[in-house]
């Protein structure tokens, strides 16, 4: 082999480890998109479910909060009857 055919060789294995790592590193580069894309829409499933929960809990703590002022009026107006009671 004469140096012609050496530095053709040396630029057909460097083409070909060169085009072979684009071909890696371009896979790679979807298959982390489609991870993080995957990973983004689970999150935004969990975080609507978390929302959904938390306005479950918001509820009942409305119906508590409409209890307790229902309880505190029924106990203001037993204080009252009893308090009237004992003035006669």
């Amino acid at each position: 082999m004469n140096d012609p055919q050496i530095w053709t060789l040396i630029g057909v294995f460097a083409a070909a480890v060169l085009g072979g790592f684009t071909v890696v590193i371009t896979s790679l580069a979807r298959v982390i998109r489609a991870e993080v894309g995957g990973l983004r829409a689970e999150l935004r499933g969990e975080i609507r479910g978390l929302r959904g929960e938390l306005g479950g809990i918001h509820a009942r703590l409305d119906s508590l909060e409409k209890r307790f002022d229902h309880l505190d009026h029924d106990v203001q107006s037993i204080t009252a009857h009893l308090w009237r009671e004992r003035d006669v």
